[in-house]
């Protein structure tokens, strides 16, 4: 019998290709991962640390399921993205032995208030609620890396009623995903269960509702929803 004063959550997962669940721990998104859309959004490029922000863990849409267009905002951005799963722990990782701690990877979306987060940006205040909403990281399944390798190239995109917004390769990262987990496991413990989405390619733009989004990263998988 629990004793939990309350009824407890149920614990956030993405599917795994081939059967299983990947349970869901943290979400950490790394900002402006790619140069042109650094551009794009205002910002000069350059190799200085990478920066990151969070989502909580039940923000996860898996199963192509529909995704609610959320409340205070007037311009939902789409983001494509690199999902890294952590499958093993550590502390200030080494970038030699970072890919030995990846169970596998997805493809996913990193949906932005944009409205909320240029406001946050020009009053210097946090932006989290811009980002870390309810339903804002839809995932596809997750594809072991014993299956695919860690693919370090080829063509992620993305595609709103079958045209395409976004378009760029993975070789285009600032920051490779070793790289990423070196500097993130020296800022917090990583643990098995963690997410991290890796930054998207230039052409984010605003989703309306009943469009249905496609994103796609050649060799590693898809990820489906419909904005309702």
């Amino acid at each position: 019998m629990s004793d939990y004063v309350i009824s407890a959550p149920q614990p956030a997962f993405v599917p795994v290709a081939g059967g299983g669940r990947f349970p869901v721990r943290r979400i950490y998104c790394v900002g402006r991962n790619y140069a042109a859309h650094a551009r794009e959004m205002g910002s000069d490029p350059t190799r200085e640390p990478p920066f990151f922000f969070m989502k909580p863990a039940d923000a996860v849409v898996i199963n192509d399921a529909d995704t609610p267009y959320p409340s205070r905002t007037a311009n939902l951005h789409h983001e494509i993205e690199l999902v890294v799963a952590i499958g093993k722990g550590g502390v200030d990782i080494a970038r030699a032995d970072a890919l030995g701690h990846v169970f596998g990877y997805a493809a996913g979306l990193d949906l932005t208030r944009r409205d909320l987060q240029d406001e946050a940006k020009a009053t210097r205040r946090p932006w989290d609620l811009s980002k870390g909403f309810d339903a804002s990281a839809p995932i596809g399944a997750i594809v072991p890396a014993t299956t695919i390798g860690h693919p370090s190239a080829g063509a992620i995109t993305f595609k709103v009623d079958g045209a395409l917004r976004q378009s760029g390769d993975l070789a285009d990262q600032i920051w490779a995903v070793d790289e990423i987990i070196a500097v993130l496991s020296g800022l917090v413990a990583l643990v098995p269960g963690d997410l991290i989405m890796t930054g998207t390619p230039e052409g984010v733009g605003a989703l309306q509702r009943g469009e249905t989004c496609v994103g796609e990263i050649a060799g590693v998988g898809t990820v489906r929803t419909r904005i309702c």
